[in-house]
């Protein structure tokens, strides 16, 4: 890679920026820094790009970005990190593209990913990534690019294959600055992908995650409608049997539950009158939740419950009696962020920086944790409180100190993310999805047909997850989604069941099904105490081996294994053998 410019627009001027040398101007410094940088992960080279802006009057920001000549061999490919959590996410070939969603059907997709932000080129050869990249090139080598600084602003990385350049940009158009910003920070490696990953977590300062693995049952958002007090306990005891059943000497030890493994019972989405409605929960709980929660630990399970703190349905009580409380948007009106058919329909973000906001959620943290006992949160739909930032915010920095206000409220007590844009959730969560909201259902196929990146389903959550596997206790303990055991009525088969299990087995933290295991035959249950025992792998690499077909190669108890996973609607041939359509099988090396 080789420098080619820096460019700064602000107050409709635009400005070339020289690493090195001094940047100064009528309205503004810039502090413009490219050095070597050595650590303990970086085995060949590697180089920071600092940007710091010092203004000498009020500035309005239009764009800052970094370009580079970029020369790749043919064959080589583009990591896409999507926008948030459950953006699919996965290597590109230099000359594809990552459409924009065709808007012209009526899909309701809110604002959940990055379609409707400007100046994304899109078509054949445009490829685009957030926070990180890199160039897997058919070496073990590869270039990696990560921001160093998502605290004040997202980090978008553009590749165009005609013109060979790669642009490194700051998300902060209509930035109002009137102090000094640290504006851009990122590095330049080359090493072997897993070495890439540690030195950048080094260079970001975050400590590998300490939190145990966890395994359990969620209610899921297959269950939202049926939530009550007599679903839950009754699911509570057949998960517990279920449990001991594991545990049971027929099926060894070993292939129970490691020791270090909490297991949670998670309350997920349904529980309340109304999303948005925290202190109000349904006519199903009576007795309120803290009974339920007590049920939980009597079972010696960590309670846990689902809630979407910066959001509010139109019908919520919290809508209709503080409408100041929501984010506005053009003309000054609700900003409408996604429509939920289950929550009735258009749901509003909430104004982070509204101080009457903010004591409103400590309130609920101290309800749910100090009077109904709870001790995991799930946080979900969290990249809405970004949306419309003030003046003197870009969206990142809403979105990090968003996420750094949940961190200080939820204490030492678990927290996982989901639907959040990563790099805000680097080190400040336990657990985090990074994948789609779902795996009920194998492909979306109306949502995929549409281009929608977002969708749920467990072929686009399983690409992101096998492509964000490096995060896994490096930034947070990665969540890959719910997996089935049992048929269901959205009609995954046993195969790919099998696939969906082993894969969240081996690449993520959280192991966790929304089964009526009470359900769950002598096969599946060995098949889930088989995929349990492997829990301690340590993994290697993960590769898309061709189109949907994927090899991870780990080590279990000092022996290398190779799992070949399938994602295709058709067989495939491996070396000696063919793997049937949707097949997941492991392989002694």
């Amino acid at each position: 890679m080789r420098f080619r410019q820096a460019i700064l627009i602000a107050d409709g001027q635009t400005y070339q920026l020289t690493p090195g040398k001094s940047n100064s101007f009528d309205s503004f410094f810039a502090d413009f820094q490219s050095n070597p940088v050595v650590g303990e992960h970086i085995r060949e080279e590697a180089m920071q790009y600092s940007v710091f802006l010092h203004p000498k009057q009020d500035l309005v920001l239009q764009r800052l970005e970094i370009q580079f000549d970029v020369s790749v061999p043919a064959g080589a490919r583009f990591l896409a990190n999507g926008y948030q959590s459950w953006s699919e996410s996965r290597f590109l070939s230099l000359e594809s593209s990552i459409p924009r969603l065709l808007r012209w059907f009526p899909l309701r997709t809110g604002v959940y990913g990055d379609d409707g932000l400007p100046d994304i080129p899109r078509g054949a050869g445009h490829l685009h990534s957030w926070t990180y990249t890199m160039f897997q090139e058919n070496t073990p080598s590869v270039t990696f690019l990560g921001s160093l600084n998502e605290s004040t602003g997202f980090t978008l990385f553009l590749y165009d294959r005609a013109s060979g350049v790669l642009t490194v940009r700051k998300d902060l158009a209509g930035l109002h600055l009137a102090h000094s910003f640290p504006a851009l920070d990122f590095v330049v490696l080359k090493s072997d992908e897993k070495n890439a990953y540690d030195a950048y977590f080094q260079l970001l300062g975050i400590q590998p995650s300490v939190a145990p693995p966890i395994t359990g049952w969620s209610s899921g958002p297959a269950h939202a409608q049926a939530l009550s007090e007599s679903f839950l306990l009754k699911n509570l005891d057949s998960y517990a049997a279920f449990q001991a059943v594991i545990s049971h000497p027929e099926y060894g030890r070993e292939t129970g539950t490691p020791e270090k493994t909490e297991v949670h019972f998670m309350i997920d989405d349904g529980w309340q009158t109304a999303t948005g409605d925290w202190l109000s929960v349904n006519p199903g709980f009576p007795r309120g939740l803290a009974p339920v929660s007590t049920a939980i630990r009597e079972k010696q399970m960590a309670p846990g419950i689902w809630l979407a703190p910066f959001v509010a349905s139109e019908q919520s009580e919290l809508a209709q009696k503080h409408p100041d409380w929501l984010l506005k948007g053009p003309g000054n009106k609700p900003l409408k962020v996604g429509w939920k058919r289950e929550w009735g329909g258009w749901f509003h973000a909430l104004d982070f920086y509204n101080p009457a906001v903010q004591a409103h959620l400590a309130g609920v943290f101290h309800m749910i944790y100090e009077k109904w006992g709870f001790r995991l949160l799930k946080l979900d739909y969290l990249f809405a409180v970004c949306q419309a930032p003030p003046p003197g915010k870009t969206r990142g920095q809403v979105m990090y100190e968003a996420m750094q206000f949940l961190r200080q409220l939820a204490g030492r007590n678990r927290l996982w993310a989901g639907g959040v844009p990563l790099g805000a959730a680097f080190g400040q969560v336990d657990d985090c999805r990074v994948g789609g909201e779902e795996n009920h259902c194998w492909e979306s196929v109306l949502p995929a047909l549409l281009r929608y990146r977002e969708r749920s389903g467990a072929l686009a959550s399983l690409r992101s997850v096998l492509h964000r596997w490096p995060l896994n206790g490096r930034a947070f303990g990665n969540d890959p989604g719910l997996f089935t055991l049992t048929k269901n009525k959205h009609g995954l088969n046993a195969m790919q069941q099998q696939t969906v299990l082993v894969i969240n087995v081996l690449l993520g933290k959280s192991l966790l099904t929304s089964d009526d295991v009470s359900a769950c035959s002598a096969e599946q249950i060995a098949e889930y105490s088989e995929a349990l025992a492997l829990r301690d792998s340590l993994v290697e690499s993960v590769s898309e081996v061709q189109n949907d077909l994927y090899l991870i190669r780990f080590q279990h108890h000092g022996e290398q294994y190779a799992a070949w996973c399938n994602l295709n609607g058709k067989a495939v041939q491996i070396p000696q053998m063919e793997l049937r359509p949707f097949e997941t099988i492991i392989l002694s090396v």
